[in-house]
């Protein structure tokens, strides 16, 4: 079961993958800001259609959640935002390598202190060992865009 959502993950982020050249173009043509408006529009109707065709919760009690919970759409619009602005700029490759970086660096401190209400994961020297390699990568990635 654990390898089912393995590749859950990694589907939603080949979505992500083709999502930011195409929000870049979008981006490019409407303005960066204007374009991350369109994506997050298109994708609130989609997600409106999902709701009323297959939602199984309790919109009701939204009002009820921590309010530090409703932020995360706002950093979905900022992360696609920052996304837009930078695609044109240093590439897909570049900006993918660099967004995942920027995920497991906070991810790496939400887990070993185990903030937001996830299980304590300690950092230890292997996985500090793998965001170094992955900063290296990240170098290699940037070199020819100069």
């Amino acid at each position: 079961m654990k390898a089912f959502f393995v590749f859950v993950a990694l589907f939603g982020g080949m979505l992500l993958g083709i999502q930011t050249p195409i929000n870049g173009a979008l981006g490019k043509r409407i303005g960066s800001i204007e374009g991350a408006l369109v994506s997050f529009t298109i994708g609130m109707i989609c997600l409106l259609f999902a709701v009323f065709f297959f939602g199984r919760g309790n919109l009701s009690q939204v009002t009820q959640v921590p309010k530090l919970w409703l932020v995360g759409g706002a950093l979905g619009a900022v992360a696609v935002t920052c996304s837009i602005l930078s695609v044109q700029r240093i590439g897909v490759t570049s900006v993918l390598t660099a967004a995942v970086l920027g995920q497991i660096m906070v991810g790496l401190i939400i887990d070993h202190f185990g903030l937001l209400g996830v299980a304590k994961v300690p950092v230890d020297s292997l996985r500090l060992l793998g965001v170094i390699v992955m900063m290296g990568g990240l170098f290699l990635v940037l070199k020819p865009n100069g």
